[in-house]
């Protein structure tokens, strides 16, 4: 009669990896079997368990540099020489593995450490919008918000018991924030639905804030704009935004500022731009005209002979550097109009201008000046 046997799997074969597969080889390979063959994945089915079991297996023989070394040299024979077979399974590596692939925090109810969530939790942080005047964007402006948020109970101080009162450890998991339930040959912990992990109760909440240890409250934030500030800026007030849960610290504010454009101004970066119009003569004979400025008119001079889309620039009359020195400068375009009526005295007028300037109408070479200009703009 022959004896009927049960000869274990090479653990290379099991894992489907190279003799010489390193750590992260292992690892990976196992992971991959774990997902398939994990009896949560497969409720009711044997064959899977066992497959799991043997993955199991040879994993924690792989992974462990000692153990390998001693399969390598005499196989099967070689793990269970001086006792203990295969039970000094790599645990923290299979919490590092099944804690993300089904929210369990120590599969094997031994060797791992049995993580309990904080009840302390930091607020959420906020976001206000401010929408400011182009002026006020570029000389800065103090001014006040009031923002709806939670803030801490003060009644309960943020503990959410009525005074007197303290939370208590919860019945359910024993003040441990998890519950242990045995699962085929294995046990598993998950986080405990009546205390939502944090392993206190509160058995007399607030009456104010009913056991939360926050309400919502408006308050008042004075707020600094500095000079110099663009759109999109954020300014940050720290703990400023919604009061943490069970004692965690505030989350922040962000105020977000939102400029107005302006009705002829246009910024970029710390220099001003607008168009002036110009009439002929001025253009022709010069002239000195007022332009505004974010300071009040300014006279700029016009020289002689100036065309049409010529850009004069006045200095340290556009925006302040944002926590720095100086001012920008205004660019001002001018623009020559052309009349588009005229009296019978300004046609006559006109006409012996034109008697006097010879101009042929012919296209004008692009100096390389402009050919350059043209390709970066």
């Amino acid at each position: 009669m022959g004896l009927a046997t049960n000869a274990k799997r090479d653990y290379y074969e099991v894992l489907s990896v190279e003799r010489s597969a390193n750590e992260q080889e292992i690892k990976s390979s196992y992971r991959k079997l774990a997902m398939q063959y994990h009896p949560d994945r497969n409720p009711g089915n044997p064959q899977a368990e066992e497959k799991f079991k043997e993955a199991t297996e040879a994993y924690s023989v792989l992974m462990d540099a000692n153990k390998r070394a001693q399969y390598d040299r005499f196989g099967h024979q070689g793990v269970n020489m001086g006792g203990g077979g295969v039970e000094g399974f790599p645990f923290q590596d299979l919490n590092d593995i099944f804690g993300d692939l089904f929210g369990i925090s120590d599969i094997f109810g031994t060797g791992g450490s049995t993580r309990r969530r904080t009840r302390a939790q930091q607020g959420s942080d906020i976001r206000y919008d401010l929408t400011l005047e182009f002026e006020e964007a570029v000389f800065g402006k103090n001014t006040d918000i009031k923002v709806r948020t939670y803030a801490e109970c003060e009644t309960c101080d943020g503990s959410g018991s009525q005074p007197g009162h303290s939370a208590t450890a919860c019945n359910a998991c024993g003040g441990r924030g998890q519950v242990r339930f045995q699962q085929g040959f294995f046990s598993v912990s998950r986080t405990c639905s009546r205390c939502n992990g944090s392993g206190t109760t509160i058995s007399h909440p607030c009456n104010v804030c009913r056991g939360q240890g926050r309400v919502v409250r408006e308050k008042t934030i004075g707020v600094k704009v500095p000079a110099g500030v663009e759109h999109g800026t954020k300014i940050l007030f720290t703990s400023e935004g919604e009061a943490g849960i069970n004692g965690g610290p505030a989350g922040d504010l962000y105020v977000v500022l939102n400029v107005k454009e302006h009705a002829f101004f246009e910024r970029q970066g710390k220099d001003l731009y607008c168009v002036v119009p110009l009439s002929f003569p001025q253009a022709a004979l010069g002239a000195e005209i007022e332009v505004p400025t974010l300071d009040g008119a300014h006279t700029l001079s016009i020289p002689a002979g100036t065309q049409s889309g010529a850009t004069l620039r006045i200095k340290n009359k556009g925006v302040p550097v944002l926590r720095g020195s100086g001012r920008g400068d205004l660019y001002v375009q001018v623009r020559v109009q052309t009349p588009a009526k005229l009296s019978k005295n300004q046609k006559e007028l006109l006409n012996q201008l034109a008697e006097t300037l010879q101009i042929e109408n012919k296209p004008e070479r692009k100096t390389l000046f402009g050919k350059v200009k043209d390709i970066f703009s």
